[in-house]
């Protein structure tokens, strides 16, 4: 018993006298308070910031941006992903009682952890720089990435974001990017498909058909037709129809919706002219003689079958 009193007697004047004395646990209290205090401002001053900067983007007047919401929606977005990571290094500065200047001046202590175990996140950030100032593409185009493919959601300081149109977003780092394919980047977007119509028609008033359907849509979709739609022509002669390709260009991200538009509006106008949209047809030919006949007069074969 004597040992045991002892040995509480020795921690409690090792440890606890000495580590959870009233006067150590002011001082953790002020610490705690210190660090939920530059938490706290943090957050409350990022975001300030994020407001300001997005006050700044909204107006319209700024030179350089009214022109291109995308690329000044892509520099709002990294600015702010600059300015975060600014305000949370120096918040964990702080936490950790380090000096700012002392963190200035020790740039060649910072350039050996990047030469050792930063290199990857250095890479990404360069080229996050590149990807904005080189307007390779910015937020809201319809971008391929490798085997990815979806619009740009936000172009940050480390990682850009990729939602597919499956609504599943990507995360790439910058520095993975090597090839990228900016379907926004033209004027224009091409949009091509053929009519099929049967054998049995009048091509020339088919394509007459097609190319007062093509003039009548180009004149009511000025908006979003840059050239086109027209007939090219027969393009085929398929194995059971006559296939009639169709070519116009629109502006990005109206490829799709004036396609379907288009195809939808030929079935129907092909309805009221009577055009047949042919489909596969299989003929079957069935032979009667299927073997000799017997005495009864039957097939050999269906004799088999009836008696199986």
């Amino acid at each position: 018993m004597r040992v045991v009193e002892e040995l509480w007697n020795q921690l409690k004047e090792s440890i606890l006298i000495k580590y959870f004395s009233p006067e150590n646990l002011l001082d953790y209290l002020l610490v705690i308070i210190k660090i939920l205090a530059i938490i706290v401002v943090s957050q409350i001053t990022m975001r300030f910031i994020k407001f300001f900067i997005e006050k700044i983007f909204q107006d319209h007047h700024i030179k350089g941006f009214a022109y291109n919401p995308r690329r000044a929606q892509t520099l709002k977005f990294l600015t702010i992903s600059v300015l975060r990571y600014l305000i949370y290094f120096i918040a964990g500065a702080m936490i950790l009682g380090v000096p700012i200047s002392s963190i200035v001046t020790g740039a060649g202590i910072l350039g050996l952890a990047v030469g050792f175990g930063a290199q990857n996140l250095v890479r990404d950030v360069i080229s996050g720089f590149f990807i904005l100032f080189e307007n390779q593409f910015s937020v809201g185009d319809h971008v391929r990435i490798g085997d990815i493919e979806g619009i740009v959601e936000e172009i940050g300081l480390r990682t850009t974001r990729i939602k597919n149109f499956q609504g599943q977003v990507h995360i790439i780092p910058n520095g993975e990017i090597q090839i990228v394919t900016n379907f926004l980047a033209a004027d224009s977007i091409r949009v091509m498909f053929d009519v099929g119509v049967s054998y049995e028609e009048d091509v020339d008033r088919v394509i007459a058909v097609l190319e007062k359907l093509c003039e009548k849509y180009a004149s009511e979709n000025k908006e979003r037709i840059v050239e086109g739609p027209k007939v090219l022509g027969v393009q085929e002669l398929g194995d059971f129809a006559v296939l009639i390709r169709i070519l116009a260009r629109t502006v990005p991200m109206e490829q799709w919706s004036v396609e379907r538009e288009l195809k939808r509006l030929i079935k129907k106008t092909f309805d009221v002219e009577g055009i047949e949209i042919p489909y596969p047809k299989r003929v079957i030919y069935i032979k009667e003689d299927l073997g000799e006949k017997n005495s009864d007069g039957m097939n050999e074969y269906s004799d088999y079958i009836t008696k199986s």
